[in-house]
């Protein structure tokens, strides 16, 4: 299936890792023009540099911290005088804070919301007017099953994902005048670089790591009995960000190997 991806111009914030990376990665490989940013100048080259290789000057990527107004801007400022516009907004930025309602204060609320909010209000304000003069313009926030599922653990920022996920149903309404679609997906469990940490920190040094995902995917009661990989995730954002998904908007695509408890 085509996607109609040839082409777009595409922005992805948190994207030198995981999600954000593999999204990148897929984007540039259906045609589209993909730039990235990310807060680590480090990690960044090292993303950067294979993609180069591949896809040549179709690849950009600048460091820029998505809850500084001014490095958001000066990334807008970036992709569009690059590319001449933008057609795609991935708004990917944002981890999950480990913590119950008894031992988080004030300042870890007020971390948490200025990072869920702000990581998806910033990149939308600035690159909104870039994405009113596109022919086929959309917006993908890459959210967590969180939203609908809370964990006693989670409590923070799932009460945040939530919000986010009525930003996303809010937006979706106000700037449908616009033409501009925007969805979100919810992700469950995902390989990533903070269960890599988990499994190496580990108190059974002697498990493997693929046994150790297995028993991680039965303790939280998996369908599919595994974690899922971030390539699987950004095929569902490439999806909804694409002009094959042109009557979709306000909608939420779970991505979590069927753990999720609603109907």
């Amino acid at each position: 299936m085509d996607l109609g991806l040839t082409g777009k111009r595409v922005a992805v914030t948190g994207g030198s890792s995981g999600i954000g990376l593999a999204t990148v990665r897929l984007m540039l490989e259906d045609g589209a023009r993909v730039a990235f940013c990310g807060r680590n100048p480090d990690r960044l080259k090292e993303a950067l540099a294979p993609l180069t290789d591949a896809f040549g000057d179709a690849v950009a990527a600048h460091a820029c911290d998505v809850l500084d107004e001014a490095q958001v801007a000066a990334f807008r400022d970036q992709v569009v005088a690059k590319f001449g516009g933008l057609d795609i907004l991935i708004n990917n930025a944002g981890q999950g804070r480990v913590s119950t309602f008894e031992n988080t204060d004030d300042d870890a609320w007020r971390e948490e919301f200025e990072l869920k909010y702000f990581s998806v209000i910033r990149p939308t304000r600035a690159f909104l007017p870039a994405l009113r003069d596109s022919a086929a313009p959309s917006i993908v926030v890459v959210n967590s099953l969180l939203a609908r599922q809370p964990e006693p653990h989670m409590v923070c920022t799932a009460s945040l994902r939530a919000g986010v996920q009525n930003l996303v149903k809010s937006l979706s309404i106000e700037f449908a005048s616009d033409s501009v679609r925007v969805n979100s997906i919810l992700v469950g469990l995902v390989d990533s670089g903070q269960w890599q940490r988990r499994y190496e920190a580990r108190e059974d040094a002697s498990q493997s790591r693929e046994d150790w995902y297995a028993a991680l995917a039965k303790q939280k009661n998996i369908p599919l009995g595994r974690l899922g990989v971030p390539e699987e995730a950004a095929a569902a954002v490439a999806f909804l960000a694409s002009p094959a998904a042109s009557y979709i908007t306000g909608a939420s695509l779970e991505v979590a190997g069927g753990v999720s408890r609603f109907a």
